[in-house]
Order: C-alpha cells, then structure tokens, then sequence
C-alpha cells in the first residue's frame, strides 16, 4: 500500500469550524469599527462647517459688513453649498454635500441640517446667531459636537 499524504475529513471539519468560530467573533468588532468610523465622518463635517462659518464672519468683518450668517447652502439639492444659499457668495466646503437621507448622510429640509446616523439616530442642526448648532442635547448631538 502506497502512503498517502492528505487531510482526513475529520481535520478538515475541524479546520472549518475554528474559522467559524474566529468569524463570528470578529465580524461584530469590525461592524462596531464601521459604525465609529461614520460618527468620526460626522464629527469631521461639524467642524469644518463651523470653522468655515467662523472664517467667512471674520472676513464679512474684515470688510465692514457686519450682517449674519443666516444659512450654509441648500442650493440645488446640495446641503452645504454657498453661504446663506447664495450662488454668488463663496462655497461653505471645497466639495459640496448632497442632499440625501440614507445612513450616513446629511440632509437639508426647511433650515434644518440633519445627520442621518445609523447607531447613534438623526441629529438636528439650525444656523442660530451666526452658529451651526445642534438643536438638542441629545446622545446623539453630544457625539457629534464633543
């Protein structure tokens, strides 16, 4: 009889179900990675949103024009376009934020800028006194404005 080298399908089993088990394990943790990730994202366009409304106030300053920021964007489907939805007036993002409602994204309804978040839920946004802010305290709101 000739000696055979191959795997007995009893190690093979055995192969297939410590990977099993090894998936299971890591699949939640990197879900857990992906939701940490888009509330980061979030977290990201909150600031660079009220640094740039920060900056054009210091520039309508700087030219003696002292009237507030009533809005940043909402034109043409976009959620962050111009600044008080003016097409003239310069862009509030270098790229411009369309306006969507699906996970992950923002949306733009009636001077309401909303995220629409997965694990952490919708969160509200209104320019108030020249300001982008949130317009609860809730979890949410507090995840994105830490």
């Amino acid at each position: 009889m000739k000696n055979k080298k191959a795997f007995t399908m009893i190690e093979l089993v055995f192969v297939i179900v410590i990977i099993g088990i090894l998936a299971s394990v890591a699949i939640p943790r990197l879900a857990a990675t992906r939701d940490d990730a888009e509330v980061a994202k979030a977290r990201t366009m909150v600031a660079s949103v009220r640094n740039a409304i920060a900056m054009e106030r210091q520039k309508r300053i700087l030219r003696g024009n002292f009237d507030p920021i009533t809005a940043v964007g909402g034109n043409a489907g976009v959620v962050f376009g111009n600044f008080d939805a003016n097409i003239t007036l310069p862009m509030v993002l270098e790229y411009r934020e369309l306006n969507s409602t699906n996970k992950g994204n923002w949306s733009l309804t009636g001077g309401t800028y909303r995220y629409h978040g997965g694990s952490i839920g919708n969160v509200d946004f209104n320019i108030v006194n020249g300001r982008f802010v949130c317009n609860d305290a809730t979890d949410g709101c507090q995840q994105l404005t830490r």
